[in-house]
């Protein structure tokens, strides 16, 4: 029987501790899954590891995990994914954060760029963060990873490149570009970071931008792919070649 796994944010796990779970994860639990006291499940809180324990107590604002061991989680990809993803409209965005880390992406950037059809003032960009983020915990949940992917504030393509890690192999999907996938070569020890447009797609002044600062066209087949679906071919066809999904 596959055990309920809940993410704990900033959580203080340990064997031998009993965690009171938050708002959100304790109304999931005992509410929406009917789990008991004396229930098994698994915590964790990005740190690589799963704490295994049972529901301690189920009270009418909260519930109690007692943690009783313990273990390493060893499902990250040993290809390190980072996804600058053009924001989309709603369900889509969550779409592409959902599955990417289904994926094995090991990061998100959501940017801005010329052509973006979201706008966001700050309060609603604020909102909209954590909501990514919840979406990728609730991935991370469900698909078995114990580190939980990044999620970077929402910046204008500009800023969003000066952010990045000096290292690694910059690519956009360019049905014309340069490099081909038969041929690519990956640094293992570099990240891979991949740039998506978003539904109006790249502008000539973003394409300008992406060259300048470091990023390759990447031949992908000969069409041209929605923006939730981009990125989540080419990560999986480079965790195909490159990664863990043999």
């Amino acid at each position: 029987m596959r055990l309920t796994r809940v993410h704990v944010e900033n959580g203080d796990l340990a064997p031998g501790r009993e965690v009171v779970l938050p708002e959100g994860p304790a109304t999931h639990l005992a509410r929406v899954l009917r789990h008991e006291v004396g229930d098994a499940c698994v915590l964790f809180n990005g740190d690589g590891r799963d704490y295994h324990g049972v529901v301690s107590a189920i009270g009418k604002r909260e519930v109690r995990v007692a943690i009783e061991s313990a273990q390493d989680v060893a499902r990250e990809s040993p290809l390190r994914l980072v996804l600058l993803q053009g924001v989309a409209r709603g369900e889509k965005m969550d779409l592409i954060l959902q599955k990417a880390t289904e994926l094995g992406a090991s990061a998100f950037h959501p940017l801005w760029s010329q052509r973006s059809e979201v706008k966001l003032d700050a309060a609603r960009a604020d909102k909209r963060l954590a909501h990514w983020r919840s979406v990728v915990a609730s991935a991370c949940e469900q698909s078995g990873r114990a580190s939980v992917p990044e999620v970077a504030a929402p910046l204008a393509l500009a800023a969003a490149l000066a952010a990045l890690p000096a290292d690694g192999l910059r690519l956009i999907l360019d049905p014309d570009g340069e490099l081909g996938f038969a041929t690519l070569q990956v640094d293992a020890a570099a990240p891979v970071l991949l740039a998506i447009g978003p539904e109006g797609g790249w502008s000539p002044l973003d394409r300008e931008q992406l060259r300048a600062a470091g990023f390759h066209g990447l031949r992908l087949g000969p069409r041209i792919l929605r923006t939730e679906t981009a990125g989540l071919a080419a990560i999986a066809a480079l965790q195909a070649r490159f990664g863990d999904l043999a």
